[in-house]
């Protein structure tokens, strides 16, 4: 097949590149194994609980729609694979706060290079174990009611049994990152959703089929959903182009013209992650709560639920935790400063912005609005959805709202562009063989 090497590649040729090279097929093998390995591990059941009874009281939870589709519906079953990759999603959060307030992790990360982000790495797993103890404990000490019987036997198997399910999808999910195709921990979430999509769409036809009065507010609801995936993909898609300017310089003999080229800064320069940190960061409190039966912290959990007495403090929270996750990973992926010295070595600038401190200055601003505007309109897109599902009363699709579908929009744009990458990449490999 004769493929135009300036072009992105087309549907065909992916697919093609698929069947065909045995990298890229080896990487979309050993992904799709190691996520049915993850499915089936939510099915392993953590011995001696009465899951009927267990299942039944979890349905009037108010904050267990989400977090038992971050599961993959592992908490309903109470698996060995229940906590899944929260525990290392928490352990993100809390390392990417750690680094920019400590400077020695700052230095790790920045200077020390591929050393260092080893190390940082390690660390990250470390908080993810301890975390993944903490949850069990909770999460034993919780279900030790519904137990045939509660004994402190009962509690440690419990907590083993989870924290090494917790250790066994982490291993999994940096193995896919490593030797399959995504991030994998993205993609662990993604799995998840998808598993309970099936369940969601079930009930939304059979209360559509008991009640028809009921069929104009569910194609509603689709059709709001529909947008947002839309909206989504215009968010993730989005860039601002800065030109630059790259003087004319000589290399031994050779002259090399003046070029112009551009800079593109991304909408939203985090991807998915700011939604997954907020999401984990508002199930946090729920999560402690019913692991100590804290009647403050339930009340604070109630309040912080979308389905809660007050839902607009819920959508406050979920657009500030948006915001600012928002803010930190762009600070994080884009440093202005160090990009203005990077554009000062090569002989480049921005046309009427002077090099060095202004240069820095300038994308600074650029950076903050972009970030803004990307944060807000996430934040819009995450909670107009769950609004109108309010407003109709379909309830069917309770924890499977804009957040899941930021999640899974944002997961399949990242691996359908990182298949494009290995694509064009077997491009180049045949210029080469040529």
């Amino acid at each position: 097949m004769v493929v135009n090497r300036e072009k992105a590649p087309t549907a065909q040729e992916t697919f093609l590149q698929m069947a065909q090279a045995a990298g890229l097929r080896g990487r979309l093998l050993v992904t799709i194994g190691l996520l049915v390995v993850v499915r089936l591990g939510v099915y392993l059941p953590v011995p001696g609980i009465d899951r009927a009874r267990f299942a039944a009281d979890l349905q009037n939870s108010p904050f267990f729609g989400l977090l038992d589709a971050f599961s993959g519906g592992g908490l309903q079953a109470l698996g060995i694979f229940a906590l899944g990759i929260l525990p290392y999603i928490n352990a993100s959060i809390a390392i990417q706060l750690l680094t920019a307030a400590i400077p020695s992790l700052e230095d790790l990360q920045k200077n020390e290079g591929e050393a260092g982000r080893r190390k940082i790495s390690q660390i990250t797993r470390y908080i993810a174990l301890g975390v993944a103890v903490l949850q069990s404990i909770g999460i034993a000490l919780w279900t030790s009611a519904y137990a045939y019987n509660p004994s402190s036997a009962f509690v440690v198997q419990t907590v083993l049994a989870l924290v090494a399910g917790a250790m066994f999808v982490m291993w999994i999910s940096e193995l896919i990152t490593e030797r399959g195709i995504g991030n994998g921990a993205s993609l662990l979430i993604f799995i998840n959703i998808v598993a309970v999509l099936p369940r969601s769409l079930g009930d939304t036809i059979q209360l559509a089929q008991e009640d028809r009065a009921i069929v104009g507010r569910v194609i509603l609801l689709l059709l709001v959903f529909l947008v947002t995936i839309v909206g989504i993909v215009f968010v993730q898609e989005g860039s601002r182009r800065i030109p630059i300017i790259s003087a004319r310089r000589q290399v031994g003999r050779r002259l090399y013209r003046e070029r112009t080229s551009y800079l593109p800064l991304r909408l939203n320069q985090g991807g998915v992650m700011p939604i997954i940190f907020a999401s984990s960061f508002l199930i946090l409190p729920g999560i402690i709560a019913s692991s100590t039966n804290n009647p403050v912290l339930l009340r604070i959990a109630e309040y912080l639920s979308p389905n809660g007495p007050a839902p607009w403090l819920y959508a406050m929270f979920y657009l500030l935790s948006i915001l600012f996750f928002s803010y930190f990973y762009a600070s994080l992926i884009l440093n202005p400063v160090d990009l203005a010295q990077n554009l000062k070595k090569m002989g480049s600038s921005i046309p009427g912005i002077r090099p060095g401190r202004a240069t820095s200055e300038y994308i600074e601003r650029v950076l903050n609005r972009l970030t803004f505007l990307g944060a807000v309109f996430l934040g819009l897109v995450a909670t107009v959805p769950t609004a109108v599902e309010g407003a109709t009363r379909v309830t069917t699709f309770q924890g499977l709202g804009a957040t899941s579908l930021l999640i899974l929009v944002g997961v399949a744009i990242d691996t359908a562009k990182q298949i494009q990458t290995y694509v064009i990449s077997q491009r180049y490999e045949g210029m080469v063989k040529q």
